[in-house]
């Protein structure tokens, strides 16, 4: 199948100022999402700082090996995601194709294993609500510190999600000749969303994870 010539939108005067201005406009968009968790990050840092001790004895049950099995998808997923940049750069159709539906399956698999993670603090009583028990002293600042873990790691989970949808996306238009050496915008771009949301998990996993560590 012959590669689809994406025609220049009207509102632009050429092809470069298209990309331009797509590029511009993810940036924006990322500025934005880090407002976003930078929010509830600052949250989760003065709340810890009121409850240190509370905070480092309810992360003890965290799953260390997991989060950092999950760390190692990610950082895998963020070099296949480059490299698929790459070969659409460089119009290698079959091997952007392939490195797509590999951070993909990356992808999916850091959410099984953050599945695995969540099966074990539903069995443990350990989500926020009616149903919440926890055995250690200062109860409620435990529960304050699984209400920001569960909303830190949700909506990364979520933006993960989008992500493997868009790649999804981008896969199947790739296959079918849309992209080229010549016209790659949408995977470079889409390929910035996902380092953005892999960055995210590294802050995460430290300050989720490792309180322990430093207590």
């Amino acid at each position: 199948m012959g590669e689809h010539r994406i025609p220049v939108a009207h509102q632009f005067d050429d092809s470069v100022q298209q990309r331009s201005a797509a590029t511009l406009g993810m940036w924006i968009f990322l500025a934005t999402e880090v407002l976003f968790f930078g929010g509830m990050v600052l949250a989760y840092a003065v709340y810890r700082v009121l409850n240190p001790e509370a905070f480092a004895r309810a992360s003890r049950v965290q799953n260390i090996l997991l989060g950092g099995i999950n760390t190692a998808v990610l950082l895998t997923s963020s070099c296949t995601m480059a490299l698929a940049v790459h070969a659409a750069q460089h119009g290698q159709r079959r091997r952007s194709v392939i490195c797509l539906l590999s951070t993909m399956f990356l992808g999916l698999a850091f959410l099984v294993i953050k599945g695995v993670e969540y099966a074990e603090k539903l069995h443990e009583h350990l989500v926020p609500g009616i149903d919440f028990r926890y055995a250690g002293a200062d109860a409620g600042a435990a529960q304050l510190y699984f209400i920001l873990y569960f909303l830190l790691t949700g909506f990364h989970a979520l933006h993960l999600t989008i992500g493997i949808g868009l790649l999804a996306v981008l896969a199947v238009r790739s296959a079918l000749g849309y992209f080229s050496a010549e016209y790659s915008n949408p995977v470079e771009v889409a390929g910035l969303y996902w380092h953005f949301v892999d960055i995210v998990w590294i802050f995460l996993y430290p300050l989720i994870y490792l309180i322990q560590a430093y207590r």
